[in-house]
């Protein structure tokens, strides 16, 4: 466990804030209480968050992974299953030095028509890339993760995408911060 990780843990325990998606406008109070009763397990609730982690270092030390729901992938890949009712429980590793050309985004969940456009809307690898050459950041992990975000079963997903990516972030990737980009 690093320094950075056991100053978490010590932290006391804050109260949990409220839920944000109640906290603002919306088209009618209690939608997502009623999106959950209407789907059931559809939305994942927490009573506890935890806390952000402090950086170790600074970013322009750090090696850093993009993690994204937008569903990009290599257009040599396998295209991830949009057409399942429940989602799909896989994801794709994205080389971080790929080019736009060599992308594609296998996504029915969403309008692409910008990003098809330009990849960086939603997966902002050219960003990236361009932000190491300038020393903004240490450097990019090999690979970059994407999924698709659109999931039925929340408890699923957790157990199966996220725990797998969270793994070979920690194990193949050794990063030191993650991107996280919701698409």
């Amino acid at each position: 466990m690093t320094e950075a990780s056991k100053a978490v843990v010590d932290e006391p325990a804050a109260t949990a804030p409220p839920d944000p998606r109640e906290a603002g406008t919306q088209l009618r109070a209690g939608l997502w209480q009623t999106i959950n009763e209407r789907y059931p397990g559809s939305m994942v609730t927490r009573d506890t968050y935890v806390p952000l982690a402090r950086h170790a270092k600074p970013l322009a030390e750090a090696r850093l992974v993009m993690i994204s729901s937008c569903g990009v992938h290599l257009t040599s890949d396998r295209p991830l299953d949009v057409c399942h009712p429940f989602g799909d429980f896989g994801f794709r590793r994205v080389p971080s030095d790929a080019a736009p050309a060599d992308l594609t985004i296998h996504q029915l969940k969403y309008p692409h028509d910008d990003a098809d456009r330009d990849i960086n809307v939603v997966f902002p690898i050219e960003r990236l890339q361009e932000m190491v050459r300038e020393g903004a950041l240490g450097g990019l992990t090999p690979n970059f993760f994407s999924f698709i975000g659109y999931n039925m079963d929340p408890k699923r997903f957790e157990r199966t995408v996220v725990h797998d990516i969270a793994e070979a972030v920690a194990t193949e990737e050794h990063a030191d911060v993650a991107l996280l980009v919701p698409a």
